[in-house]
């Protein structure tokens, strides 16, 4: 099976194993783990900020993040297609009374405008106040878009401006860094807080960084144990991360180049399924064919892609598929698309 159904179904290599298995650790609750200390402090200077929190998924480090910058009876502004709004099971109005409101971006990238006249945070004694905003980069089921460094510039000034925080959902940071050459730090130092995946595109098995301010991410550290988020000798996973960090960063070049190559071997038979290809996620248009039969058709065939809508299937590559594999996909799925219904 050629598995493109996300780049979260990489195993650790033999390597990274090896990191992981010889990891020198401690309790991370008393704050003794030396491996996950390293992680949270070296994603903190790469992102430009104070202090880092490891935690066991990205949803974890987002629900801590809005809970810092949102107090219950408050909104999160964000994007209509965010993970936070629909990916993440409503944790944040369950457990932290936080209200989302969306706009409707172009493929998960708004305007400065579609944030503004939103915006809200006094809204008086019958509407709720907006607390914080929320972008995501790269954006997940916009197709891996990345979102134009000139228009977060405009969006942070927006939000200190009107004394609103601003969260980053950098789950595929490391994508848009790669992709542009933009420093992570550039990234980060815009926003009040924001998270970052190694169990995505950098092939770790488990974990994500939360970075802030050295005061909020005191206040998550309390926050995250209610959430079960308290772990023991864990600086095993944090090797894996910090393996990740210093050997597969800069491959991730290769993702996005299978990405584009399975995109064309599809466009070759159906070329009114593909749009752009940013990064390492190609999303597909089925036209009138259901998502899940497209699916289920690849799947019979040896490959596996996801139905994310009705007529929406999505292709994410990643350091387990080749290009040689993703074209063989592509021409799957291509041939599926393009054969008359």
């Amino acid at each position: 099976m050629i598995d493109l159904r996300s780049d979260t179904v990489t195993g650790p290599t033999p390597a990274m194993r090896a990191a992981m298995a010889a990891a020198e650790v401690g309790d991370d609750v008393y704050g003794e783990d030396p491996t996950i200390r390293a992680l949270e402090e070296r994603t903190a200077r790469l992102l430009g900020h104070e202090a880092g929190l490891f935690c066991a998924t990205g949803s974890q480090c987002n629900l801590l993040a809005v809970a810092l910058l949102v107090q219950p009876g408050t909104e999160l502004l964000c994007d209509a297609q965010a993970h936070v709004a629909r990916a993440e099971m409503g944790a944040h109005a369950a457990l932290h009374g936080v209200s989302v409101r969306t706009w409707d971006g172009r493929a998960g990238v708004a305007t400065t405008a579609h944030v503004a006249r939103l915006l809200q945070p006094d809204a008086g004694p019958f509407l709720v106040s907006t607390a914080a905003v929320a972008l995501e980069n790269t954006h997940n089921f916009g197709g891996g878009t990345i979102q134009p460094l000139e228009h977060l510039r405009e969006v942070s000034a927006l939000c200190r401006d009107a004394g609103v925080g601003l969260h980053l959902d950098g789950a595929r940071l490391w994508n848009a860094h790669v992709a542009t050459g933009t420093p992570m730090a550039t990234f980060g130092q815009l926003f009040d807080t924001v998270t970052v995946c190694f169990s995505k595109g950098l092939g770790a098995p488990v974990g994500s960084v939360l970075v802030a301010s050295a005061e909020h991410i005191a206040r998550a550290r309390v926050l995250r144990k209610p959430l079960g988020g308290g772990w023991r000798q864990a600086g095993i996973l944090a090797a894996g991360a910090l393996y990740a960090l210093d050997h597969h960063v800069d491959r991730l070049a290769d993702d996005h180049a299978a990405a584009r190559a399975f995109a064309a071997a599809v466009a070759e038979q159906a070329p009114h399924a593909v749009a752009n290809v940013p990064t390492n996620i190609v999303v597909l248009d089925t036209a009138t064919r259901p998502a899940r039969d497209v699916a289920a058709a690849a799947a019979a065939r040896g490959v596996a892609v996801s139905a994310l809508g009705v007529h929406v299937l999505r292709a994410v590559t990643h350091l387990d598929v080749t290009r040689e594999q993703c074209v063989e996909a592509g021409a799957v799925v291509g041939e599926i698309l393009g054969a008359p219904e």
